[in-house]
């Protein structure tokens, strides 16, 4: 049977529409905590996202009868384990990730030996659980629970299969990990890729809504102007790491000094297992914009510098 409703607290909800209400998490969803939403109509409930804060909480304000996962990363899945009959649901380009634990750890393409140590962190702090049953949709798969409607809308860039869910007749958007942070968009893994993350970002301020829901910081963002303007701000993020990294690269470096330069984290960091990883794909990808575009130059001794 699924899991019986657990009650909480009203600081702990945010209700932007008639059928929806936002799980908030710790620090309004300061990774590794996150912001869940629930879905409920006249014909049963459906989860988004279920937090380490679900697990923490051992539970929803309502019996579950379906997940949905916007994506395969640690934190949007960490809560899937206290629903084990509820169906699963991600996009088919992901969902294998929710399989097994193996093709998880392909998502982030993490190398050794730190891809070891993040496969027990996987399991040690975020829970994981492997489910064969979970199956996958795609853009405009549509679940009707009656009087509301969930739809997905397909946005990669941060992983391939990357969605976010319109619900109607709500008018809320849960654009997921497009979560407006000043930290920025974030195409740190093997199964990023950051011209379809700019795509997405360009998608999402065309898709009108009342209220826009991030799975992190930002919580619920009230109307569609004010949702462009922190999505402009956000967005603007990479090009700032792209004009730093040119302004790097007026000398010569290596992939080991772009790393350590931190383009994507604050300068010095280095105490998570996958910051240097992060840092690499991260940086190749603007490198390889910018060797296409004749900014840059890879030199024959493997090092980059400024055309």
């Amino acid at each position: 049977m699924p899991t019986a409703a657990v009650p909480l607290i009203d600081t702990d909800l945010a209700m932007p529409g008639g059928h929806v209400t936002v799980l908030m998490g710790h620090q309004h969803g300061k990774y590794p905590s996150g912001n869940s939403m629930l879905v409920q109509g006249t014909h049963g409930a459906l989860l988004i996202d279920p937090s380490i804060d679900v697990h923490q909480r051992g539970g929803a304000p309502a019996t579950i009868d379906r997940m949905l996962i916007s994506h395969a990363h640690e934190d949007h899945i960490a809560g899937i384990s206290v629903f084990p009959d509820a169906e699963l649901h991600a996009h088919h380009h992901d969902v294998a990730a929710l399989h097994r634990l193996d093709q998880l750890l392909e998502v982030y393409g993490m190398p050794e030996p730190g891809r070891t140590t993040f496969a027990a962190q996987l399991v040690s702090d975020f829970h994981y659980i492997p489910r064969p049953d979970a199956t996958g949709i795609e853009e405009g798969t549509s679940f009707d629970l009656g009087a509301v409607n969930v739809t997905v809308v397909h946005l990669p860039g941060h992983t391939r299969g990357h969605c976010g869910f319109m619900v109607e007749p709500d008018g809320v958007f849960f654009v997921a990990d497009v979560d407006l942070s000043s930290f920025g968009p974030y195409y740190g893994d093997h199964w990023s890729d950051l011209e379809d993350f700019e795509r997405a970002i360009d998608r999402c301020r065309t898709i009108e809504a009342q209220h826009y829901v991030t799975f992190h910081h930002k919580g619920v963002v009230e109307g569609q102007a004010e949702f462009i303007k922190q999505l402009d701000t956000f967005a603007a993020v990479i090009g700032t790491r792209e004009r730093r990294l040119l302004d790097y690269l007026a000398e010569p470096r290596t992939m080991a000094d772009i790393v350590a330069y931190r383009l994507v984290y604050r300068p010095g960091a280095n105490s998570l297992v996958w910051t240097d990883h992060v840092e690499a794909v991260s940086a190749g990808m603007h490198l390889q914009r910018l060797e296409r575009t004749g900014e840059v130059l890879r030199l024959e001794s493997g090092q980059w510098r400024r055309a």
